[in-house]
């Protein structure tokens, strides 16, 4: 199992509730494709280095997770679609 580490950055524009329910959305996805998640760190809202879908701001979410290598595509492909995700990123993490 490898680790790594998804961002997403949601919609500034939504409620708390919705914005619980794409981060569950997420860490649901990772269990799908086989995954554990280890943690969960909410950074809060933060202004966007450039505009993106006419929005200036929006929430960081950064899920550590432990999966396969083959779990990071099908990730990518499902959150791709999903509403109110301005922005992702999963990534490889190392232990040094």
């Amino acid at each position: 199992m490898n680790k790594y580490e998804l961002c997403v950055v949601v919609s500034a524009k939504v409620e708390d509730e919705e914005r619980a329910a794409v981060v569950d959305k997420c860490k649901a996805l990772i269990e799908r494709f086989g995954g554990a998640v280890t943690n969960v760190d909410d950074q809060g809202k933060k202004r966007l280095a450039y505009e993106i879908q006419h929005m200036k701001e929006g929430f960081y979410y950064f899920i550590q997770f432990d999966a396969e290598a083959t779990a990071p595509a099908e990730i990518e492909s499902r959150i791709r679609i999903m509403d109110n995700v301005i922005r992702f990123l999963i990534v490889r993490t190392d232990e040094e």
